[in-house]
């Protein structure tokens, strides 16, 4: 799994949000925004390949969280961003 090119991570106004960049990747209907935890990962995969374990690995050194709870976070967070249109 990979970000798709295209989608920068701004700080605005104190939110963590996601922005298309170039006319094929802007949709002013959904503002993608992400809290300080999927910021932080959003930044650590940008530009290399991924999966849910490769997150959740990045959750358990970071923070204090179990794998299993991280896998799970993980595992939802990946649905997200495909959903969103941001991760194929």
């Amino acid at each position: 799994m990979k970000l798709k090119e295209g989608f920068v991570l701004r700080t605005i106004c104190g939110e963590n949000v996601i922005s298309g960049e170039g006319t094929r990747n802007i949709n002013f209907s959904k503002l993608i925004s992400l809290n300080e935890t999927a910021a932080f990962l959003y930044r650590k995969v940008q530009g290399s390949e991924f999966t849910p374990e490769t997150l959740a690995d990045l959750l358990t050194e970071e923070y204090e969280v179990s794998r299993e709870v991280a896998l799970k976070d993980a595992e939802k967070l990946v649905r997200q961003w495909v959903d969103a249109g941001i991760a194929e």
